[in-house]
C-alpha cells in the first residue's frame, strides 16, 4: 500500500509541479521514448541475470505491495510453538517429538498454530533442527554453524533479486539518455523544418532523460530498498528459531530459551516478558 501511495506522491509532485509551472503535460507523453527505456532496460535485464534470478525477481516484486507477513501476534505463535515442543522434550526425552518432527502436518503439537504451520519455510527449518537434536549426533556448535551456513544461503538468494532490481534502476538514466540521444540525431537529420516544429522534436528528446531519471530514482530504485528491508524481515523468525533451539542444546530451560528468542526480535514486533508469559500459560490449558 505504501509503495503505490508513494508512487502516487512522486508522480502527483512532478507532473502537478510541471502543470502549474505552466507545462503542457501532453508534451511528456512519449510512448516511443518508454518503448526505447522500458524495451532496453528489460532486455539488459535478462543480459545481466541467470534465469534463477530472472524467476526469483519476478516472484519477489509482488511481495513489496503487501504488509508483512510477521508480527507480534505471530511471533507470539512461534514463541509458543517452540515452549511447547522443548517443554515435551524436557518432560518426556528427545524421542518424545520423533512422530511431530516426521509429521508435523498431523502432529498434534504443530497443528494448534495453523499460522506459522502454514508457513513450509519456517516449518522445515524447525522440523530439520529438531531431528538433528533427536539424533544426537551433532554438538551445539556444529548446529549453530550448520544453521548459519543455511540462513547465509537464504540471504545470498534473497540479495541476488535485490541487486538485479538495484541494477535495473542505476541503469535507467543511461537508457533515458540513449532515448534522448536518438532524439536528438531524429532532430539533427530534422534541422530544414520550422523552427517552431524543430523545438517540439528538442522537446521529445529531452523526455527520454527526464523518464530515465524518474523511473531510476522515483520507481525502480526504491523497490530495491523495500526489498533490501523485507527481507531482513522475513530472516528474523529464523533467528528467532535458531536462539531458542540452541539455549535449549545448551541446557537452558524452555522459559528461559524463548526468552532468548524473543531478545532476538525487532523492537516494534517484540512482545513484552509479561505478555509472552501469560500468553504461553494461556495455551497450557487448551
Amino acid at each position: 500500500m505504501f509503495v503505490i501511495i508513494g508512487w502516487v506522491i512522486v508522480i502527483g509532485s512532478v507532473f502537478g509541479g510541471f502543470a502549474m509551472a505552466g507545462g503542457h503535460l501532453a508534451v511528456l507523453f512519449q510512448p516511443l521514448e518508454l518503448l526505447m527505456i522500458g524495451g532496453a532496460a528489460a532486455g539488459a535485464f535478462l543480459v545481466g541475470n541467470t534465469l534463477t534470478v530472472v524467476k526469483s525477481t519476478i516472484k519477489t516484486l509482488p511481495t513489496v505491495f503487501k504488509a508483512g507477513k510477521f508480527n507480534k501476534v505471530m511471533y507470539m505463535d512461534l514463541l509458543a510453538l517452540l515452549f511447547e515442543i522443548l517443554a515435551k522434550v524436557r518432560k518426556e526425552g528427545l524421542m518424545s517429538i520423533e512422530r511431530d518432527v516426521e509429521s508435523p502436518h498431523e502432529s498434534p503439537v504443530f497443528s494448534k498454530y495453523p499460522n506459522i504451520s502454514s508457513d513450509h519455510h519456517l516449518i522445515e527449518f524447525i522440523t530439520d533442527y529438531l531431528r538433528l537434536m533427536v539424533g544426537g549426533n551433532l554438538n551445539a556448535f556444529e548446529i549453530e554453524n550448520l544453521m548459519d551456513q543455511e540462513m547465509e544461503t537464504h540471504h545470498k538468494e534473497a540479495e541476488a533479486a535485490i541487486g538485479a532490481v538495484a541494477k535495473l534502476g542505476d541503469g535507467l538514466p543511461a537508457f533515458g539518455i540513449v532515448a534522448a540521444v536518438m532524439g536528438v540525431v531524429h532532430t539533427m537529420e530534422s534541422v530544414g523544418i520550422p523552427p517552431a516544429e524543430l523545438g517540439i522534436l528538442i522537446a521529445h528528446a529531452l523526455v527520454g532523460t527526464f523518464l530515465g531519471i524518474l523511473l531510476a530514482y522515483g520507481f525502480v530504485g526504491p523497490l530495491a530498498s523495500t526489498l533490501e528491508q523485507k527481507m531482513h524481515e522475513s530472516s528474523k523468525p529464523f533467528e528467532c528459531i535458531k536462539v531458542t533451539l540452541l539455549a535449549s542444546l545448551n541446557g537452558y530451560a524452555p522459559q528461559v530459551a524463548i526468552e532468548f528468542g524473543r531478545k532476538v526480535l525487532y523492537s516494534t514486533d517484540r512482545p513484552t516478558f509479561s505478555e509472552l508469559e501469560e500468553d504461553v500459560k494461556s495455551r497450557k490449558g487448551k
